[in-house]
């Protein structure tokens, strides 16, 4: 039996690629102007862009008081979600996709504080069809959530405690 993940250990793995994040951020911004794009791989560019609205550009020209909702929205998730991992009976699988949602949320927080937007930086494309740019926050938001949905599918939850038949 493998022993639970604690949710300290959770919390400090969300620290942890929160600060890849806004390390890859903080570089894409001094090393790439606005806009300038370098293909990495056939289908793979690193792009230097600003998305002030959410999730694939939802609600990037809204006129800027977005900017405010998306700080309050993640201000609020992730004092949920500390909160949600703290509780005894999350399980690890759970801790882990809390923890990824988490570093995802403090990553782009940070970023959406600290300018106008988020820094996207990661440009998958086929042909000329380009999937909105994203960053390490999205990918953990992303995989996180993934991880909760699977494991409420599919995850194995502890056996109730057997009735007493002595009685």
């Amino acid at each position: 039996m493998t022993k639970p993940l604690k949710p300290l250990a959770a919390v400090v793995f969300a620290g942890l690629i929160a600060t890849v994040d806004l390390a890859t951020k903080a570089a894409i911004v001094e090393r790439l102007a606005y806009g300038q794009q370098i293909e990495l791989l056939p289908s793979l560019n690193i792009v230097h862009v600003i998305n002030q609205g959410a999730a694939f550009g939802l609600l990037a020209t809204a006129g800027g008081w977005q900017r405010y909702l998306f700080i309050v929205v993640a201000v609020l998730a992730s004092i949920l979600i500390v909160r949600m991992i703290r509780k005894p009976e999350t399980g690890s699988a759970e801790r882990i996709g809390l923890a990824m949602i988490l570093d995802g949320a403090v990553g782009n927080l940070v970023d959406r504080t600290a300018r106008m937007g988020v820094v996207d930086w990661i440009d998958v494309y086929v042909g000329v069809h380009h999937w909105p740019a994203f960053n390490i926050a999205d990918i953990g938001i992303t995989l996180g959530a993934a991880i909760i949905v699977l494991h409420a599918l599919f995850g194995v939850r502890a056996a109730a405690p057997a009735a007493d038949k002595t009685r």
